[in-house]
Order: C-alpha cells, then sequence, then structure tokens
C-alpha cells in the first residue's frame, strides 16, 4: 500500500475534465509534484485512468469511486481488480455526488484493504466523521456538503471539531479539509487548523491559469512543511 507523507494534496477534476483536458491538467500537476517534492493524489474519470498513468510518474492515481464485488458478476460495478491492474493507488468513496450506505462503504473499505488499496472516505458532519473513523478507512475528507463547490472554506470550529471528532476513534487516519478550499491562504489555514493535507476541484479548474494556481496552492503547502 502507497505510504502518503504529510502535508499531502489532491486533485480532484470530478466530471469537469476529460480525455485530453485532464490529462493536461495530470501532466501540469505531475510536473509541479515533482518540484514540490509533494505527495499528490489526482483523480479522474475512470475512462482516462490508463492514459494519466501513462503520461506521468508523480502522482498518486486515485479513482473517484469503487464497488466491492469480487470478479464475476456485476454488470456495470467498477472492479477493484480492475482498478488495480491499470495502476490505482486509491479510491475516493462516499462523496457527497455519489453517498454511499455504512453497509456498502464498510465492504468497500475492506475491499480496497484486501488489494492494498488507500480508501478515502469523505463525510459531512462531525457525527458522520465519528461514525465513519470506527470503519477505519486510510484517509477522511471532511467537508460540510453546503460549502463544495463555493469557494467558502470550512469554518475553524468545523475543521476543529470534525478532525478532533476522526482522531478520538483512530489517530492514524489522516484527515483532508478541502471544502472550498482554492488559494494558498485557504491551504495554509486548514493546515494550520489540524488537516493533514487539502487541495481542490473548481477552485483549480476554474482558474484561467491551472499551473499557476496549482503552484501558489502547493507552494503554500511548502512553506507550512518548512515550520513543520
Amino acid at each position: 500500500m502507497t505510504t502518503i507523507k504529510k502535508p499531502f494534496f489532491i486533485v480532484n477534476p470530478k466530471s469537469y475534465l476529460y480525455g485530453n483536458d485532464v490529462i493536461k491538467l495530470a501532466k501540469i500537476t505531475d510536473e509541479l509534484a515533482k518540484k514540490f517534492e509533494l505527495d499528490c493524489l489526482f483523480t479522474s474519470q475512470l475512462i482516462d485512468i490508463p492514459s494519466i498513468k501513462k503520461e506521468t510518474s508523480n502522482l498518486i492515481i486515485t479513482a473517484q469511486h469503487m464497488d466491492s464485488l469480487y470478479p464475476g458478476r456485476g454488470m456495470g460495478k467498477v472492479l477493484p481488480e480492475a482498478l488495480q491492474a491499470n495502476g490505482v493507488q486509491a479510491v475516493v468513496l462516499n462523496h457527497a455526488e455519489n453517498p454511499l450506505s455504512v453497509s456498502i462503504l464498510d465492504k468497500s473499505i475492506r475491499r480496497a484493504k484486501e488489494l492494498g488499496i488507500l480508501s478515502i472516505v469523505c463525510s459531512d458532519t462531525s457525527a458522520q466523521c465519528s461514525a465513519i473513523a470506527e470503519l477505519h478507512p486510510d484517509m477522511m475528507i471532511c467537508e460540510p456538503t453546503s460549502s463544495i463547490g463555493t469557494g467558502n472554506i470550512s469554518n475553524d470550529a468545523y475543521i476543529t471539531e470534525t478532525t478532533n471528532a476522526v482522531h478520538s476513534i483512530d489517530n492514524n487516519i489522516l484527515i483532508m479539509q478541502a471544502a472550498g478550499v482554492s488559494t494558498g491562504k485557504d491551504v495554509t489555514k486548514v493546515l494550520e487548523l489540524g488537516a493533514d493535507g487539502t487541495g481542490g476541484t473548481s477552485g483549480i479548474i476554474k482558474s484561467q491559469d491551472w499551473a499557476k494556481k496549482l503552484t501558489e496552492m502547493m507552494s503554500s503547502m511548502i512553506k507550512y512543511r518548512e515550520k513543520m
């Protein structure tokens, strides 16, 4: 299983980008991850994963979803072994835009562990964070659904409360606070409040200059790391 060094970054294009555009962003991210010596997770549409894997060498290739099935029946499902065979090292589960039941989430986390794939689970409220922490995923993204894509980061109380809620259950879970994060200042703030990593979607995708925006955010992470 891939080992993540703190602080770390995630670029999550969701369904905004595909094909040549997402590969372009991946290559920019790859170059900057190498330059700044940062562990950087990069998600994409499943069909683009092989191309991104081929075109990059410094990214932690991350699937946006995975099902808990085993090889065999499962038409239309995302087979964990197929992800692993194509170089996927991590998977995001239970995003607000693709929620899972507790039962399915538990099975999916277990399947990921079986194959050495990092499980990254999204959660909303402090109570949800505590409940999901009991399933012991490798990482969690704590973000209020109402703040996703707004450009407004979570307030200080939310970041502190959810981080403490997770770590009171399992201190080994790495925590991302990324809702609304879109500037270098945002990156610094969430890290200072206890997050292990951060990143973004719309704040990066909607920027007119992807390289400039990523440089701004990643360089802030480096400055924070140097003070650790």
